[in-house]
């Protein structure tokens, strides 16, 4: 009988040169290894589609060779414009196994926003859901070009393990988006870190809630596949859809935005439903309001709060639990994974400081800028070095996020930088007035901005979305806030309505700031 797979692929010893005591790290030995493990399980779900995992190898070697056939070549960049898919998912190892950089797209951009990520990364192809397509551009259907390519096992083009596997071009809460360039290195890392702190195993179904084109979907692409798991996809999330596959497929793990949640505590089966098993929920994009991880955890889920950027691979704290807070009551143990937490296993390197890179004390209500390093932060920004350098300042990533250090080490996000209200001369976090609304049984959901006042400088608005069949007054509201919180910090006026999101949940405060301060200059700080 012939060697397996992943045997014949390494005694190929494509790294030639290297100590025996090293291999590079990149996360396409993964698919290896899960090939010789379980080649004949179901590992990708999409849709009627069910995919052995000898079946996702034959299909990302023939994706690699059609690639390299059509003149790709180490380095060179290649975009894919997609909703969630088994043709996604396979993109994440056939790109890099050619030495390619994968750069994958948010599908909620305009077209101009496209137009300008391919003309910034310099995208030799560009792979696109049809439904996403211009006929005019012309198209070759991708089950035709994987017929141009061998199924047959190849040495991956990786001999560096700094080389740049893809490009993620930040999410737009802000300005022009900025390529950030993950290696091969981090990615495994990163993947390494999802599997423990998530509780990956082989038994686990992952349901694909997050976006792939996020931070390469928090690295579960490749951590779950590691894991010899089962990938579950859906396009978008649809509350309907996600409870009858956590049903039908046994679902175990997904991951979304604190909207996300919302999402699914709006739209119920039915009033006393609860998840048919445990179901391992990882929420991050905006600090969740306890309010929010209590009604979760109540439907059976158990809730696992990370933190971080597109320029930290997603996510680089977690809120570690300990066993001794299990004994609380639920709201405080609810505000006790609000925090965002220490540094993943893999990434220790977590500080608050102060302008000149000083620690703030670490009690809880000191305010400091979070900063990392270390295996988890970006290569740095595709071409644009002196946005690198200003990132990297003091040789420490900072993340523009705001956030006090408690006694036991563990950090907590106040706000923005660009969010907190100055309200004459009294420094306000948006995060904290949120966190209150969010407990009101009329909310849904909630964002705080500051808005111009002639005493005050500025003074809190909240725009708050309602619960299905709830009502609420601006003066209600305001009263409940007033009941939780100093009177300063309380909003001042209430607007109802949809907040305006990006692809991945998180609120553009910015887009409810230009409108209120349209025609006026906005301070800065």
């Amino acid at each position: 009988m012939d060697r397996p797979l992943f045997q014949k692929l390494w005694a190929r010893d494509a790294w030639a040169g290297l100590p025996v005591h090293r291999a590079l790290l990149t996360p396409l030995s993964f698919l290896e290894r899960t090939l010789h493990v379980f080649p004949e399980k179901v590992g990708v779900v999409d849709g009627p589609r069910r995919f052995t995992y000898r079946e996702i190898g034959e299909r990302v070697y023939r994706l690699a060779s059609a690639l390299r056939r059509a003149g790709v070549r180490k380095g060179d960049r290649v975009a894919v414009l997609s909703p969630n898919s088994a043709e996604v998912l396979e993109a994440h190892f056939g790109v890099p196994q050619i030495g390619a950089v994968l750069v994958a797209i948010n599908v909620r951009l305009s077209a101009q926003e496209v137009s300008t990520i391919l003309r910034h990364s310099g995208a030799r192809v560009l792979v696109v859901d049809a439904a996403l397509g211009d006929p005019a551009w012309g198209e070759i259907g991708y089950e035709r070009f994987l017929a141009t390519g061998s199924p047959e096992p190849f040495a991956p083009d990786v001999d560096d393990e700094e080389q740049t596997i893809t490009i993620n071009y930040t999410s737009g809460t802000t300005g022009q988006p900025k390529g950030v360039m993950y290696t091969h290195r981090g990615a495994y890392l990163n993947s390494l870190g999802e599997i423990v702190e998530a509780g990956l195993r082989p038994e686990s179904v992952y349901l694909w809630t997050l976006p792939m084109f996020h931070c390469n979907g928090w690295c579960f692409t490749w951590a779950v596949t590691a894991a010899g798991a089962r990938h579950v996809v859906v396009p978008k999330v649809d509350p309907p859809r996600v409870f009858e596959l956590v049903s039908e497929e046994r679902v175990t793990h997904l991951c979304g935005a604190p909207t996300v949640l919302v999402m699914l505590q709006s739209e119920l089966p039915r009033p006393d439903y609860r998840f048919p098993q445990p179901l391992r929920t990882v929420t991050a994009g905006a600090p969740p309001p306890p309010a929010v991880i209590e009604r979760m955890e109540a439907l059976g889920a158990v809730i696992t709060h990370v933190y971080g950027l597109t320029e930290t691979y997603g996510p680089h704290t977690v809120c570690e639990w300990k066993l001794e807070w299990d004994g609380k009551a639920n709201a405080d143990r609810a505000a006790l994974k609000a925090r965002q937490g220490v540094g993943y296993v893999h990434a220790p390197e977590l500080r608050v400081v102060d302008a000149e890179l000083r620690d703030v004390p670490a009690d809880g209500e000191t305010m400091g800028e979070i900063v990392m390093r270390g295996n988890n932060v970006m290569k740095g920004y595709f071409r644009d070095p002196d946005a690198t350098a200003a990132a990297f300042a003091g040789g420490w990533f900072h993340s523009g996020d705001l956030g006090v250090m408690h006694p036991d080490g563990y950090v907590e996000l106040r706000d923005r930088k660009k969010d907190v209200i100055i309200s004459g001369g009294e420094n306000i976090s948006t995060v904290e007035v949120e966190k209150v609304l969010f407990f009101h049984p009329a909310v849904l959901e909630a964002a705080v901005i500051g808005i111009p006042d002639e005493k005050w400088g500025e003074v809190p608005k909240a725009f708050v979305t309602l619960r299905p069949g709830r009502e609420a007054t601006e003066e209600e509201i305001v009263e409940y806030c007033r009941e939780h919180l100093a009177h300063f910090k309380c909003p001042k006026k209430v607007e109802f309505g949809p907040l305006p999101k990006t692809s991945t949940g998180k609120t553009q405060k910015f887009k409810l700031r230009e409108k209120e301060w349209s025609g006026q200059k906005k301070r800065i700080h």
